[in-house]
């Protein structure tokens, strides 16, 4: 049995992923089947494998943590990206043409003092 791993990250999510293989095409998040866990967010975490043409002969165990769901089903697709090119360094390319392996390092801004939010001012008033 061969397993892969990888990290990925999104906003304060973190995702360890692992791909064994062979496998039956289960994906547990949490130990929690993935569609059941992530809902709407599902096909964000396929989305790599769907570039490389790959059909799901493995299983995807993953441990995902902080965030919100989105931002975890972002992190689980990089972590399944970088583990992807570790499987088979080909894959490289067209994960990359697709703008998989980079990461999106947009975070929420802090809220600052004398402001209402990040940068939502109280009303000005002239006189």
């Amino acid at each position: 049995m061969e397993v892969w791993s990888a990290a990925g990250r999104r906003k304060s999510a973190v995702a360890q992923v692992r791909i064994c293989s062979p496998g039956t095409g289960a994906i547990t998040v949490n130990q929690v089947d993935a569609e059941k866990y992530l809902q709407g967010a599902f096909p964000t975490i396929l989305k790599p494998f769907e570039t490389v043409k790959l059909e799901p002969t493995f299983d995807l165990y993953i441990r995902s943590q902080g965030g919100g769901l989105s931002g975890q089903a972002d992190a689980i697709s990089l972590g399944c990206a970088k583990a992807l090119c570790l499987m088979n360094p080909e894959y490289r390319a067209a994960l990359k043409a697709e703008g998989l392996l980079q990461r999106n390092a947009l975070k929420k801004e802090r809220k600052k003092y004398g402001l209402k939010k990040a940068r939502k001012a109280p009303q000005f008033s002239k006189r």
